[in-house]
């Protein structure tokens, strides 16, 4: 009995063992790659459907870029810049492996309402970027959570099998 508890504990040890290194190589591989086709498709999708609504809803379209990086500090999902009439949505890469959905579902949506915010010219007071405008256009570019900052409640249950 002694020995077969044994071979069970090592036989844990193993498998546990196999599972953190195969964990390290996919975060590192994540982290040192470009992210997966998989998402580049979700991201273009969800785009797609933005600029879908852009039209329906303001009668013109205007594409923004789109930059995945992973420069941002702590988890913040995703930024818009203006700068000198260029206008840029950022995502930040760190976040996107475990909070895919939420950023396809939110993120995007909500840093598209302000880049159009920019490209429409309202152009607002620092801290003034999430007005009640800013919200609607949220709401009609199909942003399922137009809130101010992220819904860390919305990711986690976002994650959750019931």
């Amino acid at each position: 009995m002694k020995k077969r508890l044994e071979h069970i504990f090592l036989a844990t040890i193993l498998i546990a063992v196999f599972i953190l290194a195969k964990n390290y190589y996919d975060d590192y591989q994540f982290k040192h790659n470009e992210i997966p086709q998989s998402y580049k498709k979700r991201i273009t999708q969800k785009e797609m459907e933005i600029l879908d609504l852009m039209q329906k809803n303001y009668g013109f379209t205007h594409k923004f870029p789109i930059i995945i990086t992973d420069k941002f500090q702590g988890r913040l999902y995703g930024v818009t810049s203006y700068k000198n009439g260029d206008i840029k949505i950022y995502l930040n890469k760190k976040v996107m492996k475990e909070s895919m959905d939420y950023m396809v579902d939110s993120v995007i949506a909500h840093e598209y309402a302000h880049a159009l915010m920019f490209k429409m010219g309202h152009l607002y007071e620092e801290k003034k970027g999430h007005s009640k405008l800013w919200l609607e256009t949220c709401n009609k570019l199909g942003g399922i959570n137009c809130s101010q900052y992220v819904d860390r409640d919305d990711v986690i249950l976002g994650k959750l099998p019931f």
